[in-house]
């Protein structure tokens, strides 16, 4: 296994977390109460966030066309360029449900968007952040398909489709995986979470102080050896959950109260 800890973005100050929005999800009037919810709570952050981090599947769907993007989510996009304005630095890891942000969110709102876990050196603590998909080592099958939908020639076929027919079946699938993978409020992963092996395999070789991901749907704080932390930020289809740091040691998986 590589070393995942190279080339770190270093930063300090105050962070939040959040993952799994799943904007568009299960149906348009549903979405727009978990908009509003999400929106309420970055105006909660913004007036001592340093750093937003969001850490994938924040849309149920998403895919560019170079003059077309989906439409809706204006004011959730348009609160992300506020925070942006103030000077918060946003980065956005793209998940199993949004792999297909390009530059849009770049460009527009001024994100980092980052394709693959990323190391950060943050409070003066090694950290792997990422979405957290493709990580399970029996998920061969999942890292296969991955690998097909992000194979750029293979999105460029995609994109020769007319919008509305590129949308609607990519919806259909993006459905079909949600419901297959989510897991019902109260079912809890912690000890039996698939990310725990390749968690564990990299501390084996590595040192590493905190990984953060998203993806699982399930809010966990798992305390690891030799003082590893493993922090899920949960989502807020069920639990409204997010990840709050503030230098230097404070770290707390809170819920945020719609």
């Amino acid at each position: 296994m590589a070393a995942l800890f190279q080339h770190p973005i270093t930063i300090n100050g105050t962070i939040y977390f959040a993952s799994d929005f799943h904007f568009g999800a299960p149906n348009k009037a549903e979405s727009a109460v978990r908009e509003e919810a999400v929106v309420r709570w970055l105006d909660t952050i913004k007036e001592d966030a340093n750093y937003l981090f969001l850490l994938g599947d924040i849309f149920d769907f998403w895919f560019e066309y170079k003059d077309v993007v989906p439409r809706g989510n204006f004011i959730f996009l348009a609160k992300l360029a506020e925070l942006r304005k103030k000077g918060i630095v946003i980065y956005y890891f793209t998940g199993n449900h949004d792999m297909w942000v390009h530059n849009y969110f770049k460009e527009e709102i001024g994100m980092e968007v980052f394709h693959e876990q990323q190391a950060f050196l943050i409070n003066g603590k090694k950290c792997i952040i990422g979405h957290g998909d493709g990580l399970d080592p029996k998920d061969k099958g999942y890292r296969l398909i991955k690998g097909i939908f992000a194979f750029r020639p293979n999105q460029i076929i995609y994109g020769a489709l007319p919008p509305r027919w590129a949308f609607s079946l990519a919806r259909f699938f993006s459905r079909n995986s949600r419901a297959m993978n989510h897991k019902k409020k109260g079912e809890k992963y912690v000890d039996g979470d698939c990310m725990l092996p390749y968690i564990k395999g990299v501390l084996q070789t590595e040192k590493i102080d905190l990984f953060v991901y998203g993806h699982r749907h399930v809010p966990i704080e798992q305390k690891l050896e030799d003082g590893a932390m493993y922090y899920n930020t949960g989502d807020w289809l069920d639990y409204d959950t997010f990840l709050y740091w503030k230098e230097p040691h404070t770290i707390q998986l809170l819920h945020f109260e719609r």
